[in-house]
C-alpha cells in the first residue's frame, strides 16, 4: 500500500451450507471450481496474503489442491465477517499480525483485481472501507440488488437497503442516479475485532444486511466508487446465461 508498508490478507470466507444454494462454493463456473476464481482475482490483485475460510472438508481439499491457503472454520458464524474475524485471532495466536484484513467473498467470481486493489488504498486513511457502482432505475428497483446512499461531504455510507432510495419526489426518471453496494470490505484489524462482537441490531434484522449493524453502532464507512460491476452468486438460477 503504496510506502505505508501496511501489512495486509485477503481472506474468503466459503461457507458450504448455504439456506439459497447448499454447495455452492464449488459450483463449476466456466470449467473451474467457483472459490477457485475468487482465489486467482485474490492473488492477481497482489495486495497481501490470500486465506481461504471454510467450515467444509470438500472445500478445503479443493482450495487446498490448488495450492492456496486455506483454514478450517467454526461452522457456528452467521455472517462472512465473523468467519474472517476468528482467522485474523487464529493468525494472531500464531504470531502474524496484520494491520489490514480485506473480506472478499466466496460466492463473487467476476470480481475484478483492481476493485480489489482499490479497496486497499482506500485503507490508507480510512478504518472500513467498501464499494460502490452508478445503476439506472431498472436495476435498482430489483429488491437483490443492495442500494447505498452516502454523504457528499465525507463519502461515508448513510444508510443501505433493498428498498428504492433515495426517492425522488420532484424529479423525473431520467434525472435520478442510485448506487448499488459491492459486497468486498476492507477493515482496520482493530475495529473488525470490535465488529464481531457486535449483536444484530433492528435495522439488520429487518433488511437482512450486516452492515446496518455497523452503521447502528457508528461505525463509519467509507464508499469508494468503481466503475466494474460484479455478479454475486447467491441463487442456482444466478448461474443461467454464464
Amino acid at each position: 500500500m503504496s510506502d505505508s508498508k501496511k501489512s495486509i490478507v485477503v481472506v474468503i470466507p466459503a461457507r458450504y451450507q448455504s439456506t439459497r444454494f447448499p454447495g455452492k462454493p464449488l459450483v463449476q463456473i466456466q470449467g473451474k471450481e467457483m472459490i477457485l476464481h475468487v482465489c486467482e482475482k485474490a492473488v492477481e490483485a497482489n495486495v497481501g496474503r490470500v486465506i481461504v475460510a471454510t467450515d467444509h472438508e470438500l472445500i478445503y481439499n479443493c482450495v487446498s489442491s490448488k495450492g492456496y491457503e486455506v483454514f478450517y472454520t467454526k461452522n457456528t458464524h452467521i455472517s462472512g465477517t465473523d468467519r474472517c474475524a476468528e482467522v485474523l485471532d487464529m493468525m494472531n495466536q500464531q504470531g502474524y499480525l496484520y494491520d489490514y484484513l480485506i473480506n472478499l467473498q466466496g460466492d463473487e467470481p467476476f470480481i475484478q483485481k483492481e476493485q480489489i486493489q482499490l479497496l486497499a488504498h482506500g485503507l490508507e486513511q480510512n478504518k472500513v472501507v467498501t464499494l460502490c457502482k452508478k445503476i439506472n432505475r431498472t436495476e435498482a428497483d430489483r429488491p437483490d440488488v443492495v442500494k447505498v446512499v452516502f454523504s457528499s461531504a465525507n463519502g461515508e455510507a448513510l444508510y443501505f437497503s433493498r428498498s428504492l432510495i433515495p426517492y425522488y419526489r420532484d424529479h423525473t426518471e431520467l434525472d435520478e442516479m442510485y448506487w448499488k453496494h459491492i459486497g468486498i470490505y476492507g477493515f482496520d484489524s482493530r475495529i473488525l475485532r470490535e465488529i464481531s462482537r457486535l449483536e444484530a441490531g433492528n435495522l439488520e434484522k429487518k433488511e437482512s444486511l450486516e452492515q446496518l449493524r455497523w452503521l447502528e453502532a457508528s461505525v463509519k464507512m467509507k464508499m469508494v466508487e468503481t466503475t466494474w460491476d460484479t455478479k454475486a452468486i447467491d441463487r442456482p438460477e444466478d448461474l443461467l446465461g454464464i
